[in-house]
């Protein structure tokens, strides 16, 4: 049986509502973990933290102008003068973090890319409606990214070191990324569960100002939200009018259905 046209709109608007909620914490993640790539302040906390100084024999202004010279090489590809002091194996573990970064680079972009369509196309097919449809959709991918970045934040919390491995067996072919020269000593286990916290962190209030905009916009359309007026009766010829009892009365009109659960059940439904 071949579906009728409504229909597949439907299941097509589930679908892309679907991808829209999934987004969210994919755009969130990836900015944050973008933002803290490029950080210097990050670099310089951890250094500080962690005494890198006094571990490798390298002055302040030393590391700063590694860490430098590392945001410079993942954006740019140019490796400096402060890349001398790796091995080769450290070389070739910094251009797979390279490549898996520009990974991360091209997913935020192209999240970002699908919400601002999404939005812009829901604006221009259903108007002022679909404002309370997007605020229940970006409500909900709150609620799935803090349950996600519960999780992760409990995993790295209890065992930071499991976190950190299973990362790198996912990500990394075999034991390239084991190393033993000054790259493991200048960031430090230390400075990469610090980072996931501080990305954890960020997130998290990004995803409670995100739900909680929603959750506003949600709940003023239930409470000043207009409902559809009741259809007026065209006036029929007597012979054309259906025998009613008397006995029959009417005490008041059925209770206006609420506009955002009304909204819910048919704004995808509709072709």
């Amino acid at each position: 049986m071949t579906m009728s046209r409504k229909t597949i709109i439907q299941y097509l608007g589930y679908i892309l509502a679907g991808l829209f909620i999934l987004c969210i914490p994919i755009f969130l993640i990836t900015s944050n973990l973008r933002w803290a790539v490029n950080d210097i302040r990050l670099y310089e906390y951890g250094f500080n933290k962690y005494a890198v100084s006094e571990e490798t024999g390298f002055s302040d202004e030393e590391l700063l102008e590694v860490a430098q010279g590392f945001i410079r090489y993942i954006n740019t590809g140019q490796q400096g003068s402060e890349f001398e002091i790796f091995n080769d194996r450290e070389i070739v573990h910094l251009e797979d973090v390279r490549d898996l970064v520009l990974v991360n680079y091209r997913l935020q972009e192209a999240t970002l890319g699908f919400l601002i369509i999404f939005a812009i196309v829901g604006v221009i097919w259903r108007r002022k409606r679909f404002a309370s449809f997007l605020a229940r959709m970006l409500v909900r991918g709150s609620i799935f990214t803090i349950a996600l970045l519960a999780v992760l934040g409990v995993v790295a919390l209890v065992n930071f070191r499991w976190l950190f491995n299973a990362f790198h067996h996912l990500f990394f072919s075999g034991d390239s990324w084991i190393l033993a020269g000054y790259l493991p000593r200048i960031f430090t286990e230390g400075f990469f569960s610090d980072a996931a916290l501080f990305v954890i962190g960020a997130i998290v209030i990004e995803t409670l100002i995100i739900g909680g905009l929603g959750g506003y916009f949600v709940i003023r359309s239930r409470r000043t939200g207009s409902y559809p007026p009741v259809p007026q009766v065209a006036q029929l010829g007597a012979e054309q009018l259906p025998q009613v009892s008397p006995a029959i009365e009417v005490d008041s009109p059925p209770a206006p259905l609420d506009k955002a659960a009304k909204d819910e059940n048919s704004f995808l439904a509709e072709a």
